[in-house]
């Protein structure tokens, strides 16, 4: 199922615009229809990485937006369609910042903060997408599901090549061991990420500097 496209077309909820008068507020009548896509989107990724695909309320991203629930799948189609806008989202985002933080060639011990800070500042703002990009609830087999793999599996590849390096470094070739320790990363990635939400006054950069002093106890302590 494709999903609507951001565009500058006119936004359905539209009406005669000088009916509007100069006050836009988020979700009212002439919003730009890739501003309105925008602002379901965010609305969305919060909903779904808080409740999950399953229990997820379109009623509720609606109510969130200040727009109609048949206004959500007159641009998405369905709830799995909105679902896969959000994965489509940030799963590149959450991509491409893993790759610069790689490329930058940090010394190998500094690889784990690098990609944490990286991974912070691209979530700063939409915390909650983490948990949309690894969502449980979604069936095996199912759209959502497969929509979510396919960036899971890319990003879990860069971390499968970064603990594998830095097993390497240690004399470890055990390629089992390097799919294991990409298991604990992306399971300690995602326990972070929750930490982090529950602290809102913290930002990006507090949390990568915070991430940093715990990396260095645990390697005091080893």
């Amino acid at each position: 199922m494709t999903t609507a496209r951001a565009s500058s077309a006119p936004d359905p909820a539209d009406g005669d615009p000088r009916e509007s008068g100069g006050n836009r507020a988020a979700g009212t009548k002439g919003v730009p229809r890739a501003d309105r896509e925008r602002q379901i989107i965010a609305a969305a990724m919060e909903e779904f990485g808080r409740r999950g695909h399953s229990a997820a309320s379109m009623a509720e991203i609606a109510r969130r937006v200040g727009v109609t629930k048949p206004m959500l799948y007159t641009y998405f189609g369905s709830k799995d369609g909105l679902y896969t806008a959000c994965v489509d989202h940030i799963g590149p985002r959450l991509l491409a910042a893993t790759e610069r933080a790689m490329a930058s060639n940090p010394p190998q011990d500094q690889l784990p903060r690098t990609v944490l800070a990286a991974l912070f500042q691209a979530l700063e703002g939409q915390r909650h997408a983490w948990f949309v990009l690894y969502d449980r609830t979604t069936a095996p087999g199912s759209a959502p599901w497969d929509a979510a793999r396919r960036h899971r599996e890319a990003i879990d590849a860069l971390a499968e090549t970064g603990t594998a390096a830095l097993l390497r470094g240690q004399g470890n070739r055990d390629s089992l061991d390097a799919d294991a320790l990409k298991h604990v990363w992306t399971g300690t990635v995602s326990a972070l990420v929750g930490w982090w939400i529950s602290h809102p006054e913290i930002s990006a950069h507090e949390m990568s500097a915070r991430c940093a002093r715990l990396l260095s106890a645990v390697r005091s302590g080893a």
